[in-house]
């Protein structure tokens, strides 16, 4: 029985493990959400919340002990002076996991995991875009008897017969 055995285990070795939550991490708070699996995303959260909470302590010490598990300095530079500021006023639950649904291709759960105090961004469309698309399509002018008699003049190309290029004669 698994009483008391708190590490979800992934299917991985230890190694590959802290590994891929660390990964996760970095890409996480770099691009403020993740989509990946509900395992997944529920193994990475205790690992983000507390690297949110050594943000939080802003010492030297908790900026070596973060960049000793997530491995990145860019990410634990962003984790420290953008995330770990937004999140001051808050006392733990710093991420938020919306489920999604099934993988179409092996059926797996996903979700994604994202930070609460997020910036959010709307994306509208550009009002210029509205209109080139309700614009009609302008008329071709009707082909001149000359271009008709050029077009039939010019000998018409070989059926390809069930995707295959025509045989090459020698002439």
């Amino acid at each position: 029985m698994r009483h008391q055995k708190k590490t979800v285990k992934l299917g991985r070795t230890a190694e590959h493990r802290k590994a891929l939550l660390a990964n996760q991490v970095c890409s996480l708070i770099e691009h403020q959400r993740i989509k990946t699996t509900l395992a997944k995303a529920k193994a990475v959260r205790p690992l983000a919340e507390k690297m949110v909470t050594l943000g939080k302590k802003g010492s030297l010490h908790a900026r070596r002990t973060a960049l000793a598990v997530l491995r990145q300095k860019n990410a634990v530079k962003k984790l420290f002076n953008e995330v770990a500021p937004r999140s001051t006023t808050r006392n733990g639950g710093y991420t938020r996991i919306v489920k999604l649904g099934r993988r179409k291709s092996d059926s797996a759960a996903m979700a994604f995991i994202e930070w609460v105090d997020a910036l959010v961004v709307e994306e509208t469309p550009a009002p210029e875009e509205k209109e080139a698309k309700r614009k009609e399509p302008e008329e071709t002018p009707a082909p001149t008897p000359a271009a008709k008699e050029e077009a039939a003049e010019q000998p018409k190309p070989k059926r390809r017969l069930f995707g295959r290029k025509p045989r090459e004669t020698a002439k």
